[in-house]
């Protein structure tokens, strides 16, 4: 194990850098921290590159091998420096970045999620949280929603992302593919050809788009869709939260 104790170390400056998107791309590694979230990176097997921690006890806890792996003991001072947090927990991990450009599969089956201009990175963990926790087979990042290695998404997903596979890409040529495969696209909407969510069977064969906080999924995506629904409301609100949408619509068609 290594000891580092000065902010001016050039391993510290490497990792500040990569709580930037352009620090990322350079490096090609990102950074994670809190006690959840590296367990479950260890656990679910990803490339980790190093291990960084405030008390070398913690690597026992972790169940991490210096001999196998990089590892780090700093002060708490350089947690804070490296940290996206007000409160470091003390305890990071250095993780290679994947290629979530890659090719739609192809045998495209299953339950899917597609993100249109989701900005939020507390919406976004819960979204993708949720087809989690509904055995969803993929989440998909479309134009304008936020990086998936943004710190906050990355603390927000709270490990999911290690447990479903996630993907970035053009929603129109995902869209495409699931009418080839006959997946079924839903869409949310309110207009006169939108229809309740509850008047659509369950089904373990679907992708569901969900849009913009403000501005809902946009025109040109809404016209591609199989069916637009919307959530009947009984009370005076406007509108819902779109990660509470999401979760209404998904354990609706998966149940």
């Amino acid at each position: 194990m290594q000891s580092i104790t000065s902010n001016q170390n050039n391993r510290v400056k490497e990792w500040r850098k990569m709580q930037s998107k352009k620090g990322r791309l350079s490096s090609g590694q990102y950074i994670i921290e809190g006690w959840h979230i590296v367990d479950e990176a260890i656990k679910h097997d990803q490339q980790i590159d190093a291990v960084i921690v405030t008390d070398a006890n913690f690597l026992d806890q972790l169940e991490v091998d210096p001999a196998v792996t990089d590892t780090y003991l700093i002060t708490p001072e350089v947690a804070k420096h490296i940290s996206a947090t007000e409160m470091p927990q003390g305890v990071f991990a250095v993780l290679t970045t994947e290629n979530y450009h890659e090719s739609i599969p192809e045998k495209l089956g299953g339950s899917w999620l597609m993100l249109d201009n989701i900005q939020d990175p507390g919406n976004i963990g819960t979204m993708v949280r949720t087809a989690d926790a509904a055995g969803m087979n993929g989440v998909i990042f479309g134009k304008g929603t936020a990086d998936i290695y943004n710190p906050k998404v990355v603390r927000s997903m709270q490990g999911s992302q290690f447990h479903v596979r996630l993907y970035s890409g053009d929603l129109a040529v995902w869209m495409a593919a699931f009418n080839k495969h006959n997946v079924p696209v839903y869409g949310t909407e309110l207009n006169d050809q939108a229809i309740s969510y509850d008047d659509v069977e369950p089904t373990k064969q679907f992708a569901l788009v969900m849009g913009n906080e403000g501005n809902g999924v946009s025109a040109d995506l809404l016209d591609k869709t199989d069916q637009n629904l919307y959530i009947p409301m009984n009370g005076e609100a406007e509108s819902l939260n779109v990660a509470v949408a999401t979760g209404i619509l998904i354990f609706h068609f998966v149940k």
